[in-house]
């Protein structure tokens, strides 16, 4: 083996798990260590204007992109066979994440003016505030640059092989990094860059997207049973 094949695997064969295990590990210490700290730091009380609208937008769109990737990539081939042959879920991947994308990007983009723009938001903002903004935006611009590239080829062939490599880093399955080696360098740049993201959300503000998951909870919960204490009178 080379020192290119090296690299290779380790970029896309082992670096994947240590993205993957320092989420999940350093999620839990922060959330037993530093719970306080689990928070987006919101600057709304900075300055509202651009806020909601630019908020909103981006995470609708975001939500969209990832409850797709998640569904596109891991839903198992029986699920999805019936309904779609590899080029109807690759179209169907670029059209409904491309659009998704979009709304996302356009969102991020006025978070991203709004904290660069206004100084006394960017005194408040700290470094790594500011990257985990920056790095998402390049991570939809990457996401969005392979929907023409995926046009090029819409007999669903790459979709397949991108999907086969992300079941098999799930399911631990070694060699799936070499697959990797027949699509371009824009999707392997999307890829470990959205691992990097996996890397750092647990020493950022990104943290707080378990939040969001584990609200999910909410709708599974039972009622809470409140009792008042009636006070008696005395005569």
């Amino acid at each position: 083996m080379n020192a290119a094949t090296h690299l290779q695997l380790f970029l896309f064969g082992i670096y994947p798990y240590i993205c993957l295990s320092v989420l999940l590990l350093g999620s839990l210490i922060r959330f037993d260590r530093e719970p306080y700290t689990w928070k987006s730091d919101s600057s709304q009380m900075l300055r509202a204007g651009q806020l909601k609208f630019g908020s909103n937008l981006f995470h609708y769109g975001i939500l969209v992109v990832v409850i797709g990737h998640f569904l596109g990539f891991l839903t198992p081939h029986w699920a999805i066979d019936w309904a779609l042959d590899p080029a109807q879920h690759q179209l169907l991947a670029m059209v409904g994440g491309g659009t998704a994308g979009v709304v996302a990007i356009i969102g991020l983009s006025i978070l991203i003016y709004r904290r660069l723009a206004d100084p006394r938001i960017r005194r408040n903002s700290r470094k790594w505030d500011i990257a985990v903004v920056i790095m998402l935006w390049l991570q939809l611009l990457l996401g969005l640059i392979t929907v023409p590239l995926s046009a090029q080829h819409m007999d669903g062939a790459k979709f397949e092989l991108l999907t086969a490599y992300v079941k098999g880093i799930v399911t631990f399955q070694s060699g799936v990094a070499a697959l990797l080696l027949q699509v371009s360098w824009v999707y392997r740049l999307h890829i470990l860059l959205g691992f990097t993201i996996f890397l750092i959300s647990p020493f950022t503000r990104m943290v707080h997207i378990w939040s969001g998951a584990g609200a999910l909870a909410y709708l599974f919960r039972p009622y809470q049973l409140v009792r008042t204490r009636k006070r008696t009178v005395r005569t």
